[in-house]
């Protein structure tokens, strides 16, 4: 008896202790609010990145759908999810975009770090961040039918990208927002939010059997994206920071989009 009370105990312990960490990930990579009496654990909060990006895809899908049964164009209703997306995420990814753009306008590979630590937005950053915005709007604006999915799809698998960045590539500066991702990180890490991202592609071919390429695009062509996007940056700079990870969240999401555009 002694001995399942402590098995039950440690289940109970661990659902708890999951419970805090994805309490902390909303918290680190949304703005959405939380009751103030949760506890947050930060620690290991990357391996929850996808989820969160799930559920941020649902969140603005379910905005989409709303702004249609209100009979609102699909432009306008486009440019105000994207709007959305960096309202819900504080900008938290798209000024890695940014700060990265700058960093690798440097000729000098020496000085890309610090030119990213620079808190001013330089032109490239500017560019980039234009050009990310008006791939998300356009795609999204030429997607018939399965927004919702899509949406889901394009922000978990630019999470999982950021995720394979964390576990595979060496982290270049000793403190910063990224610094504690790296620490503890697992490659099993990865399995949780692959798994909910491949049974995306599962419901779009059912709900959607004749788009079924589209689910294969979904699950392979957002796979693809988001390795080698984060592989590129590791390229460019010999491994990653915390702007590059959210650089990494950002293309992915955009390039998937225009990705299931195309199919």
């Amino acid at each position: 008896m002694a001995e399942i009370d402590r098995a039950v105990g440690i289940v109970v312990e661990f659902f708890h202790r999951c419970t805090q960490i994805f309490a902390a990930a909303i918290a680190f990579y949304t703005c959405l609010p939380l009751p103030p009496a949760v506890t947050l654990e930060f620690r290991g909060i990357a391996r929850f990145a996808p989820m969160i990006g799930i559920l941020l895809g649902g969140i603005l899908g379910l905005v989409d759908m709303g702004l249609q049964q209100l009979g609102m164009p699909v432009l306008t209703r486009s440019a105000l999810v994207v709007v959305l997306w960096i309202a819900i995420t504080g900008g938290l990814h798209l000024d890695g975009v940014m700060d990265s753009a700058d960093g690798l306008a440097v000729p000098d590979p020496q000085k890309r770090l610090q030119a990213m630590a620079d808190s001013v937005t330089g032109a490239y950053g500017a560019m980039a961040a234009i050009a990310l915005l008006l791939l998300k709007t356009s795609a999204l604006h030429d997607l018939d039918g399965s927004r919702v999915l899509a949406l889901m799809a394009a922000a978990g698998w630019g999470r999982w990208g950021q995720l394979v960045a964390i576990n595979r590539y060496p982290y270049l500066k000793p403190t910063g927002k990224g610094a504690f991702h790296k620490d503890g990180a697992s490659p099993f890490d990865l399995l949780p939010g692959l798994v909910l991202l491949l049974l995306l592609s599962a419901v779009q071919i059912f709900f959607y059997p004749s788009q079924w390429l589209v689910a294969v695009g979904m699950a392979l062509g957002g796979g693809a994206i988001a390795i080698l996007t984060g592989a590129w940056f590791n390229y460019k700079l010999g491994g990653h920071t915390g702007d590059t990870y959210g650089a990494v969240v950002e293309w992915t999401e955009a390039l998937l989009l225009c990705l299931l555009v195309g199919l």
